[in-house]
């Protein structure tokens, strides 16, 4: 059976619109400690759920004291930020793409677990104004992992959810995603979104209403 005709999509940051700064940073930062730089990033996935940073329900110093306490990586937060931040580099093509969706009639968002380190980026790079739409978890109080979000933004966005692409690299994500009733891309590969997004404005034809 045919798929609902796509109306929306929803793009992640890390590892979608940008490289994924908080695995590759926290990767450094655990090789620069002497840490496993595996078992650092699972504890920081813990921790930035756990310390409510993700959520906008608790502080950057709580994230990094909460990721000491975990793995015993302790940071000063500057330090942590700064090798972060620094390595969510924008995919110019990939903003490109979402300029080209909006054109075509699609309605296109960001949907990403940050924090307000992405307003941090957003005035070093300048892209939110890009986006039809931003869902930061940061400020909605809850984020991917919570399943009720997916409903939360078709309701937001007036469409059943089957006619919403998410493009995310987490399967995790995408599965509840998918569960929701989202189309799905998984993949942190850029020529693969942009194959799929190349597809997505042929078959509209010139529009997606």
């Amino acid at each position: 059976m045919q798929q609902p005709a796509i109306r929306a999509v929803l793009l992640d940051f890390g590892g979608v619109i940008a490289e994924e700064g908080f695995r590759n940073g926290l990767a450094f930062l655990a090789e620069h400690h002497g840490k496993d730089p595996d078992q650092v990033l699972a504890q920081a996935m813990d921790a930035v759920y756990s310390s409510g940073y993700v959520t906008g329900t608790g502080s950057e110093a709580d994230f990094w004291r909460r990721l000491g306490e975990l793995s015993g990586l302790w940071v000063e937060p500057l330090e942590g930020e700064n090798a972060i931040l620094s390595r969510f580099r924008l995919r110019s093509e990939m903003l490109e793409w979402v300029h080209r969706l909006r054109r075509t009639g699609f309605l296109v968002g960001l949907l990403t677990d940050q924090t307000d380190w992405l307003g941090r980026l957003d005035q070093r790079d300048g892209f939110l104004a890009a986006f039809d739409r931003v869902y930061n978890s940061y400020r909605l109080g809850k984020g991917k992992r919570d399943p009720t979000l997916f409903h939360d933004v078709a309701t937001d966005l007036n469409l059943p959810p089957e006619r919403i692409l998410l493009v995310d690299d987490s399967q995790a994500n995408g599965d509840r995603a998918r569960a929701g009733g989202f189309q799905v891309l998984t993949t942190d590969d850029p020529d693969r979104i942009q194959r799929a997004l190349k597809a997505l404005v042929r078959e509209a034809g010139g529009t997606a209403k």
